[in-house]
């Protein structure tokens, strides 16, 4: 099960494409954009990042985008500058930060396709999981989960 909308959401750290420490409490008084995809170099998770990377409306009033995913940072940063992605990668290679939120994958060793928005007091205010691993994320229903905090 997903973490519940108005819960406080769980502090983690995870490795960022350069190898540096990204702490969800250092952001607190900012809107997160939590970006749970399954694998680096997968279709629909690349359409993903690259139309978030170079459409800066997909993401109005998001002060923090973050992609996560289990692939190693070198993964991470190889796709990244391939693909010219503009925000952080997250390397949760086992999954426990994945965990917290309940967004593991029931039948293989990945996360759902799932985005968390995480309000400016820290708490979760939109959580929205694909049902189909290969579809895109609904942008609309993240769209107005962004306008509605303002």
């Amino acid at each position: 099960m997903p973490i519940d909308i108005g819960t406080t959401a769980p502090d983690f750290t995870l490795k960022t494409q350069d190898e540096k420490d990204w702490k969800l409490s250092d952001h607190k008084g900012k809107k997160v954009v939590l970006m749970w995809y399954p694998l680096d170099w997968s279709p629909t998770c690349e359409k993903e990042n690259c139309k978030i990377s170079h459409d800066a409306a997909m993401l109005k009033g998001a002060d923090v985008v973050v992609g996560i995913s289990r692939d190693s940072t070198w993964s991470h940063k190889a796709w990244k500058d391939a693909k010219k992605i503009t925000h952080d990668l997250l390397a949760d290679p086992m999954l426990e930060v994945t965990a917290k939120f309940g967004l593991v994958h029931p039948a293989r060793f990945i996360s759902h396709r799932a985005t968390v928005i995480v309000d400016k007091q820290g708490k979760v205010a939109f959580v929205g999981v694909q049902e189909k691993t290969g579809d895109e994320r609904s942008w609309p229903e993240v769209q107005a989960a962004l306008k509605k905090l303002g």
